[in-house]
């Protein structure tokens, strides 16, 4: 019967490893309550939200532009590779790593946002009838609200 050697030392880091990854953490990323309304009393949550499923309101419609849900489907499936690479060279620091993450997928986010090939506004929408005069035929980045509010938090 073979005897193996040295396992205290990979029990140890094992142990190390394990205090490291054994606390909860949770990265959101996207658009986060900061309170944030503007001069009609719309939030950024809400704007985002409008924007991604679009409004049925006659008043102010708005098409679907799923930014979001688009960045998700293209983006997401290299999440884990990039999360376990990330891991590994951060010496598995969660704070460090999770960061990283945060910073990636917003700009995933962002970049949707600005890449999206959406419907430019309608001629409604740039003459301002709707209450919300645009400067640019390109929809989510004349105001500059939607890039600005994309944001990431971790908690413990």
């Amino acid at each position: 019967m073979a005897t193996l050697k040295g396992g205290d030392k990979f029990q140890a880091k094992m142990a190390e490893l394990a205090k490291k990854l054994n606390r909860p953490e949770t990265l959101k990323v996207g658009f986060l309550d900061n309170g944030k309304v503007d001069e009609n009393g719309i939030s950024d949550v809400m704007k985002a939200v409008y924007n991604e499923y679009g409004t049925p309101d006659a008043r102010f419609p708005i098409p679907p532009r799923p930014f979001f849900r688009t960045m998700i489907a293209n983006k997401s499936p290299q999440w884990p590779d990039v999360l376990a690479a990330k891991l590994k060279e951060d010496d598995y620091n969660i704070n460090s790593t999770l960061t990283a993450m945060g910073e990636l997928i917003s700009g995933q986010l962002q970049d949707s946002i600005l890449n999206g090939g959406w419907l430019p506004n309608s001629e409604a929408t740039l003459a301002g009838m709707f209450g919300h005069k645009k400067k640019g035929t390109q929809p989510l980045v004349d105001t500059g609200d939607m890039l600005n509010a994309v944001a990431f938090e971790i908690k413990s």
